[in-house]
C-alpha cells in the first residue's frame, strides 16, 4: 500500500496523506449516514454519548461538532474502521494492528470549531508509541476549510505539557511556549476518499472552518498489538483481543524508552477534546465568533 517515499515521510515527518483509499461509493454512503445523524441532532439539547454539539446548536439549526465513537452507532462507520486498505497500511508500519476507538469531527461550513495544538499521546500513553490516528476525508480538504495541521518531526520530540495553571489536564499545549514553532506546521490536504496517518506523538491542531464548504473528518485510532494502555483497559483482556485486526495477541507488552506524562488529574470538563480544552484558556486559532467580531 505504501511506497518507500511514503514510509520515509512518515518516519521523518510523523504524518502522511494517502490518496484514493476509499472509493466514491464508500464516501457517498458515509456522507449520507452523517447527514442523517446531523438532522436527528435537532431533537438533542445537550452533549450525550453520541453527540458533541457546537455552542450555537439549536433545534431549528442543528450544529454538531463531533459524533462520538461512530463505529458503535452505524454499520457504515464500523466497516470504515476495519477497512482492509487502512489495516494494510498500518500493518506495513508496525507488523500488527489493534483498533482503539474513533470520532467524526464535523468542521461544518462557516463555524466548524477549531482544535487547539495537542498530541494524542498526552490523552492515552501506552507502553510504546506504535500508535496512529487515521483520518478519512469525507470532503475535499484544502487550506480554506480547516485542514488538520501537523508540525513535522514533532513526533520525535518530548511529550509536551497539556495541563493548565490549576495543574489539571486540559488537552492543549500552551501556544506561547517558545520551543515549538507552529509556523512550520504543514496542512494535510486531499480529495474526499484520501486518508491521513499521523503518529500519536505528532503535534497537531486545526483552525475554524470559516469557508463555505464542509470539512468532515472521520478519525480512527489504532495501535500495534504489543502496545498496551498505561491507564488500563477497563473491558478486560477478551474484549481487548477482539480489537485485534492483524497479527497475534500477546501478553507481553513491548516497553519502549518513550517520554510519558499521564493525563491526571482529569480535565475539569470531561468528554471530548473540545470539552477538555474549554478549561485551558489557550487559544491559538480564531473562533467563528471572534472572526465575526473582527469584521
Amino acid at each position: 500500500m505504501l511506497s518507500a517515499a511514503q514510509r520515509d515521510a512518515y518516519e521523518r515527518d510523523g504524518f502522511i496523506v494517502v490518496p484514493g483509499v476509499f472509493s466514491l461509493a464508500e464516501i457517498d454512503e458515509l456522507r449520507r449516514v452523517t447527514d442523517e445523524f446531523v438532522r436527528n441532532a435537532a431533537a438533542v439539547t445537550a452533549n450525550d454519548e453520541v453527540y458533541d454539539l457546537e455552542d450555537t446548536h439549536s433545534r431549528d439549526e442543528p450544529r454538531v461538532r463531533r459524533l462520538k465513537a461512530p463505529h458503535l452507532i452505524d454499520p457504515a462507520y464500523f466497516r470504515a474502521s476495519r477497512n482492509g486498505k487502512v489495516v494494510a497500511i498500518l500493518k506495513e508500519l508496525w507488523g500488527s494492528v489493534r483498533f482503539d476507538t474513533g470520532k467524526l469531527n464535523m468542521k461544518s461550513a462557516g463555524y466548524g470549531a477549531p482544535v487547539e495544538w495537542h498530541q494524542d499521546w498526552a490523552f492515552y500513553p501506552h507502553t510504546n508509541d506504535d500508535l496512529a490516528a487515521v483520518g478519512i476525508m469525507l470532503d475535499d480538504v484544502d487550506r480554506e476549510n480547516g485542514p488538520m495541521l501537523v508540525v513535522p518531526g514533532s513526533h520525535k520530540g518530548p511529550v509536551y505539557d497539556h495541563h493548565g495553571r490549576d495543574g489539571r489536564f486540559c488537552g492543549a499545549i500552551d501556544p506561547q511556549r517558545g520551543d515549538l514553532d507552529f509556523s512550520r506546521a504543514m496542512p494535510c490536504l486531499g480529495k474526499a476518499g484520501s486518508v491521513t496517518v499521523h503518529h500519536v506523538r505528532a503535534v497537531h491542531g486545526s483552525a475554524t472552518n470559516l469557508s463555505g464548504r464542509e470539512r468532515r473528518f472521520l478519525l480512527f485510532q489504532y495501535r500495534a498489538a504489543d502496545a498496551w494502555p498505561l491507564l488500563g483497559f477497563k473491558d478486560g483482556i477478551e474484549k481487548f483481543d477482539e480489537l485485534l485486526l492483524a497479527g497475534e495477541p500477546t501478553l507481553e507488552p513491548r516497553l519502549a524508552p518513550v517520554p510519558v506524562r499521564l493525563p491526571l488529574p482529569s480535565a475539569v470538563h470531561q468528554g471530548s477534546i473540545y470539552e477538555n480544552q474549554r478549561a485551558s484558556g489557550r487559544r491559538y486559532f480564531m473562533t467563528a465568533e471572534r472572526a465575526v467580531a473582527a469584521e
